[in-house]
């Protein structure tokens, strides 16, 4: 009887396993007469909605003298507006039984709100007035200074290994905006006058620059014109919006340097240059970067912490970017293990995934994997809200959230060994020793 009953359960899970990942995805999508582009999902699963907005502005569209504003702004827009007081932004989603928050890439900034489906006006309320009536002025300009340095101060500067990607990215561009960090340089912040600021708001917080993505328990009708009750009257932006066409020269040979870090192991970090996001080659290196890194079963986890010892963390992770990024391998050395004993390993395993193929059941895992993380990120109502959003801005085409799997899943063992061949070359990389600082006398 318990067999029977083992049985039946593990045929029900496979079922609503299988349908889960054939369930298309529906959507609405239309533009605004301002340039405003809308995307409507219902979902009425859960009685809450996703309010978001993505901003086709991030640290690449920045002055090379102004670093930094993208990353500001994101701060800066929680201050309150014409209509919020300051100070009041969050509470209005917190007093609501919501939650709130934003961040900030290379390439986009992204706000959100995550509420109780009848308060889906307050959602779009609060998002226009950011779009519309936020205050750029002095007072909120100096505060969030301060919170964007003590920001800097604990995740970078004070923070072991916090200055990783830092010291990488600006070793490995030397023409193209990537090369300055996400959240720029405080000089920058502090010799901007409000002038630039304003500036920088009136060009890229505007409706043509933007994309409305909802999801969650909606009435469509209700919520289109909800939307253009709050944002239909936005006037469209007339400053023409920076888009960086710079093109990056390809490495020739290894580029390799030592950083002096307040830690206690050493490390290294390698970074290779791989194409953008969404170019057939992408999803190969992507599928290859979670062969080696991800969990504890991965290539150079078990390779460098279990088998060898060598490593106390080690992995890869690929960094998804408009135009063509970085993947980056990491170990932090063992006790008493020299960093360049730690290198040679890192590299043994690159070697292997360069000269043989996976097999077949280490290659299915990894499929399997990819296919449960893809559809784990749509799995929440904020999940779908964001994909609709992303896969709009960068691509043009929302519907990829229902066909990208496809992408991943038709890559072939040759096409990681390959990818492994072209992009992860020592004459491609930046490699990087941290070790400790010296001790001073």
């Amino acid at each position: 009887m318990q067999l029977k009953l083992w049985l039946s359960l593990c045929a029900s899970l496979l079922l609503t396993v299988g349908q889960a990942q054939m369930n298309q995805i529906e959507f609405e999508e239309y533009q605004l007469d301002n340039g405003l582009q809308v995307i409507l999902h219902q979902d009425k699963s859960t009685p809450i909605v996703a309010v978001s907005v993505m901003y086709h502005v991030g640290s690449k569209n920045e002055k090379p003298d102004r670093t930094g504003f993208a990353h500001f702004f994101e701060h800066l827009l929680f201050e309150g507006s014409e209509n919020i007081e300051r100070g009041e932004f969050d509470k209005y989603v917190t007093n609501a039984g919501g939650t709130l928050n934003a961040n900030t890439s290379w390439d986009r900034t992204f706000y959100y709100e995550v509420l109780p489906s009848n308060q889906l006006d307050l959602g779009l309320w609060l998002e226009s007035e950011r779009m519309l009536h936020a205050k750029v002025e002095e007072v909120g300009i100096e505060t969030q200074r301060e919170v964007v340095k003590e920001e800097r101060r604990q995740r970078v500067e004070n923070q072991p290994y916090g200055s990783i990607l830092e010291e990488i990215f600006g070793r490995a561009y030397q023409e193209h905006p990537y090369q300055w960090p996400v959240i720029g340089s405080m000089d920058h912040l502090n010799a901007a006058t409000e002038e630039d600021y304003v500036s920088f708001y009136e060009t890229f917080y505007v409706p043509n620059n933007a994309i409305l993505s909802i999801a969650g328990d909606i009435d469509f009708d209700k919520t289109k014109k909800a939307i253009e009750k709050y944002f239909g009257g936005i006037p469209k932006g007339t400053n023409p919006i920076y888009r960086p066409e710079v093109k990056e020269p390809p490495l020739t040979a290894e580029i390799k340097d030592t950083v002096y870090d307040n830690i206690q192991l050493p490390a290294v970090i390698q970074a290779y240059r791989i194409p953008a996001q969404g170019t057939e080659d992408f999803y190969a290196v992507s599928m290859l970067g979670t062969l080696l890194s991800d969990g504890q079963s991965s290539r150079l986890y078990r390779a460098l912490v279990d088998e060898q010892q060598k490593a106390l963390a080690a992995g890869n992770f690929p960094i998804s970017t408009e135009d063509p990024g970085l993947t980056l391998n990491f170990g932090i050395a063992n006790m008493g293990v020299d960093v360049q004993e730690l290198e040679s390993a890192i590299n043994a395993e690159i070697e292997r995934v360069q000269k043989d193929l996976i097999s077949e059941k280490e290659f299915q895992k990894l499929r399997n994997k990819v296919e449960n993380d893809f559809i784990t990120a749509n799995s929440t109502v904020f999940g779908i809200a964001e994909s609709l959003a992303n896969y709009k801005m960068y691509f043009g085409d929302a519907n990829l959230i229902n066909t990208e799997l496809d992408r991943y899943l038709k890559v072939t063992r040759e096409d990681i060994r390959e990818a492994a061949r072209k992009y992860l070359n020592k004459n491609n990389r930046v490699s990087l020793h941290y070790l400790p600082k010296p001790t001073q006398p």
